[in-house]
């Protein structure tokens, strides 16, 4: 299948990144938002950012120009969708708006087009439950920031057409993306029950004094997040001796946190109000508007000088080998 043109349901943190991406890559996409100020920020936020992407490249494909003339933001769902060969759902995770958007767009959306929700929340087969497309129904599990992050999960049902899959991954390689395909559906998919174990053991050791959250955090992305990287972890176990990490998580294992609760340090942060970078303040003070808008174009510096340097120690690998 040839992906012509693309449509992204909502214009949020993930939906303006998800669109970006596509257009960035030559391919006409949609954004649509019910919300017309949505809209405005995500013309603000994506104009900001491919700015940014262009400004750290020695020698760009494309201008900001030629990039910005294949999006159409819209408020009009049926606009949007017209002659789509993808949908990309990125509403808020409650089901019953993604119950309502499905009934939407089940008239409007081409016979042959697929359906793809970024949701990190829902099995697929819930959310497939009853909808006339749900033989082209999938998963496409994006990471904030979504023009940047490589990784994409991928989830289909188990009478999901693999071509399917196949095509959405190559198309997402085709955009610089790093694609994997589940083998079955799981609640958190892969990424997301990594980050939910190391959350769950960083917020005991938070709460119980171990050290405050710089430290654990400076343990993460000056020991660990180097580490990962360039490995994962069955490739460091590998490289540690599996006989030492016998050792390791045999002793290690009955030590560590259980709960299977949402850790009390954030409880007590969303019972503040604190809810992180949107509010202005979480583990940590991010001050204004401006200032957060400041780190957060920081942070995607960071992110794309980081891409950059993985992609030249790739290809040096590849002179060696």
């Amino acid at each position: 299948m040839m992906f012509q043109k693309i449509a992204v349901l909502g214009a949020g943190t993930m939906g303006h990144g998800i669109a970006q991406l596509f257009a960035q890559n030559g391919i006409y996409t949609a954004v649509y938002d019910p919300s017309t100020q949505a809209l405005e920020n995500a013309v603000g936020k994506v104009q900001r950012n491919i700015k940014l992407s262009l400004n750290m490249q020695e020698s760009p494909a494309a201008t900001s120009e030629q990039i910005e003339s294949k999006l159409l933001y819209t408020s009009n769902l049926s606009e949007a969708i017209s002659e789509a060969d993808l949908i990309i759902e990125a509403a808020p995770e409650k089901i019953e708006i993604k119950r309502e958007l499905y009934r939407q767009i089940a008239p409007l959306m081409k016979a042959e087009a697929v359906m793809a929700s970024n949701t990190s929340t829902y099995a697929l087969e819930e959310l497939a439950s009853g909808v006339p497309f749900a033989d082209r129904m999938i998963i496409m599990h994006f990471f904030n920031p979504a023009s940047l992050v490589p990784l994409v999960e991928i989830v289909g049902l188990s009478n999901t057409d693999k071509e399917i899959l196949e095509q959405i991954a190559g198309l997402l390689v085709q955009c610089g993306k790093a694609p994997v395909i589940l083998n079955r559906d799981i609640p958190g998919f892969i990424a997301n029950r990594l980050q939910a174990a190391v959350m769950r053991e960083a917020s005991y050791l938070l709460e119980n004094g171990i050290a405050d959250a710089r430290q654990i955090d400076t343990v993460m992305t000056e020991g660990l997040g180097i580490r990962w990287v360039m490995s994962g972890p069955f490739e460091i176990a590998d490289y540690g001796g599996l006989d030492v990490w016998e050792k390791v998580t045999g002793h290690l294992f009955p030590e560590l946190d259980t709960r299977i609760t949402a850790p009390d340090a954030i409880q007590e942060k969303v019972r503040n109000g604190q809810l992180g970078v949107k509010s202005g303040s979480g583990f940590y003070d991010y001050g204004d508007e401006e200032q957060r808008n400041r780190l957060s174009e920081e942070r995607d510096q960071r992110w794309i000088q980081l891409l950059q340097l993985k992609e030249r120690t790739g290809k040096s690998q590849e002179k060696l080998e």
